[in-house]
């Protein structure tokens, strides 16, 4: 026994240094919403306060109680992806492919090719997630099998289904040879894959790592099992109005999809090779209500207790943060909660600081919405300008924080946190800071 002791009192701070030397950069985004594939088509449709909510296309939604969604109406795959390749995979795959090509474009991480400034194939990771996961094809094997006999299944459903097979893809494109896994938190998936990921280059087991997530449910199951259980916007005969985050006539959420994918890399490795650094991701919290499986804890208690979590990590005290990019779904809940959490951990200063919800234009994209958020967090950042919250005209009195009403904001902040909550009662929230 004091052996085991003395073992862990000489490992405690050498496991303290590891994590505290190592800080973690963000050097690229792919993002892919229902307002366009591509970081800055998104940024530009956010700053103009665009809807990408509008009737579904895709089937016959006459007998859904909610008939529209946020697609992403611009995607074209072959841009990305072989077209036999791409055959071979669900619609979330593909968004996770696109996405972390986009960013990898912007990043330009070298894996193994570069000697001199590229990263062992053995120390960059991969971790992406996705919610649901390959639902789409799901439905359409289901149903050829009930109609041909489950012998005659397509050989690659199982790969198109499971969500492991984002990373595994993104990995085997770049050779990334690290860890490679899959979250699966509804929708805090890409924030916790993400958070994981920083903590991983803290952690010295890789150096960097490709994170995020990807959704693709709107589909008649997706769009059906979400309008059964009544949590959906039923705003038909106005979509584009029907996601309206902290006001009084919000009625439920609104389909999205997509993929939001960001490169991390260890500070040094990064300045090394001269990559551009967008942002430093300094704090990451991660918790459960323990509550109840739809339902977030009264008060907010679980998220108020995963903010300062995040707030810890990064030893970072609340008025130094300057905007929050809300969860914000637009439910009578959880917008009344969050702005509860956010006002006892803030305190005085909540009513400082800048909140918006960039769900009222891209819809809830549900495992890719923190991994979306996180990018448009980093960009609020770098750019000098905080995204609005739109259709917010009638302010719920529960709701009375600042939240970038329909017009966006030109302001520098240093600070911005992105809060992603999912059913389960699981909690992520994302600290980023003003690269310096």
């Amino acid at each position: 026994m004091g052996g085991a002791l003395v073992q862990r009192s000489v490992a405690a701070p050498l496991l303290e240094r590891i994590v505290s030397n190592r800080r973690v950069v963000i050097t690229g985004t792919g993002l892919i919403t229902a307002l366009g594939t591509g970081t800055e088509k998104n940024w530009q449709a956010l700053l103009a306060g665009k809807s990408g909510i509008a009737p579904i296309t895709r089937f016959d939604t006459a007998k859904l109680d909610t008939r529209f969604a946020g697609e992403v109406k611009d995607f074209e795959v072959e841009k990305f992806l072989d077209r036999r390749e791409a055959r071979r995979m669900d619609l979330f795959a593909q968004y996770a492919m696109a996405a972390a090509e986009l960013a990898m474009q912007e990043s330009g991480l070298p894996v193994g090719a570069d000697k001199a400034n590229g990263y062992e194939p053995e120390r960059v990771g991969v971790i992406v997630g996705s919610g649901i996961g390959g639902i789409s094809s799901l439905e359409e094997q289901h149903k050829k099998g009930l109609e041909k006999g489950f012998d005659r299944l397509s050989p690659f459903f199982i790969i198109q289904m499971i969500i492991n097979m984002a990373p595994g893809l993104i990995s085997i494109r770049y050779g990334a040879k690290g860890p490679n896994w899959s979250p699966v938190s509804a929708c805090a998936t890409s924030a916790h894959a993400i958070g994981e990921a920083w903590k991983s280059i803290r952690l010295n087991e890789c150096d960097a790592v490709i994170a995020g997530g990807a959704e693709a449910a709107i589909t008649p199951l997706g769009m059906g099992g979400f309008s059964v259980m009544k949590a959906l916007s039923s705003r038909n005969g106005d979509p584009a109005a029907a996601s309206r985050p902290f006001d009084k006539e919000r009625d439920g959420f609104v389909m999205g999809e997509g993929a939001g994918i960001v490169i991390l890399e260890e500070l040094e490795h990064a300045k090394k090779r001269g990559a551009n650094i967008l942002a430093e991701l300094v704090g990451y919290g991660a918790n459960s209500d323990a509550h109840h499986v739809t339902a977030p804890a009264p008060e907010g208690e679980g998220a108020t207790r995963c903010i300062r979590l995040a707030l810890a990590s990064a030893g970072m005290r609340p008025d130094e943060v300057g905007y929050i990019n809300a969860h914000g779904t637009s439910t009578p809940y959880n917008d009344a909660n969050e702005t509860k959490a956010i006002k006892t951990v803030f305190g005085d200063h909540a009513r400082k600081v800048a909140v918006s919800s960039t769900k009222s234009m891209t819809g809830h994209m549900l495992g890719a919405a923190g991994g979306a958020e996180a990018v448009i967090s980093v960009l609020a950042l770098t750019r000098g300008v905080l995204p609005p919250t739109i259709n917010l005209t009638s302010p719920d009195p529960d709701c009375d924080l600042d939240y970038v009403p329909n017009q966006p904001r030109e302001v520098r902040v240093d600070a911005a946190m992105s809060n992603s909550f999912g059913f389960g009662g699981t909690n992520v929230v994302l600290l980023f800071r003003r690269f310096k």
